[in-house]
């Protein structure tokens, strides 16, 4: 690996140890192996790696649970597959989780880190549709985006939750009963 990919692995594993916010440039550097000078020769700030590498890791995240969901083709089985396995990484990557919503905050006083956001949301957007739906976002753009909203808005609110009290958020049946019940009372599509 060279210098930047060095920084972005080395800045992962600094989230997940010690969060976003006591994460220095020496430790990022220390856990590349890397100079300071490094940081800012690849990525000017220590903020902008850090970013970087969130994104990228929840991107490494979206990609590990389709490739563990690729042979599930019951639409219900795959719901609570999938589920079974986010909140799974809820324990397991805590910090990364407990990260984006650090950041949420911050963004008022970031426009960099709200746009590198609102285009790692688009992405995550289609990524979900694809996982939960197997819809190909370049076949319906417009659906995939719309599906992956709904999933994103679940799976924000199950992450919040399951951060402030793990004992007491839904499971993966508990959210597929409850989505059973959605379904049920909104009743059949109306046509326009």
């Amino acid at each position: 690996m060279g210098n930047r990919e060095d920084l972005l692995a080395g800045a992962k594993r600094c989230l997940i140890e010690k969060g976003y916010a006591d994460t220095t440039a020496r430790d990022v550097a220390a856990a590349a192996g890397t100079s300071l000078a490094a940081i800012g020769y690849h990525f000017r700030t220590t903020r902008a790696l850090l970013d970087e590498a969130l994104v990228e890791a929840m991107a490494e995240w979206g990609e590990e649970l389709d490739r563990a969901l690729a042979h599930d083709d019951d639409p219900e089985r795959r719901f609570e597959s999938a589920w079974e396995r986010i909140i799974e990484s809820f324990a397991r990557l805590r910090p990364l989780w407990a990260v984006q919503f650090e950041l949420i905050a911050r963004m008022d006083r970031s426009p960099e880190l709200r746009e590198a956001f609102a285009a790692a949301n688009r992405r995550a957007r289609l990524g979900l549709a694809e996982v939960f739906h197997r819809l190909d976002p370049s076949a319906d753009e417009a659906t995939a985006l719309t599906l992956g909203a709904f999933h994103q808005a679940l799976l924000g609110g199950v992450a919040a939750q399951w951060l402030v009290d793990p004992a007491a958020a839904p499971s993966a049946e508990e959210l597929a009963r409850a989505l059973r019940v959605v379904a049920r009372d909104l009743g059949p599509a109306r046509p326009g």
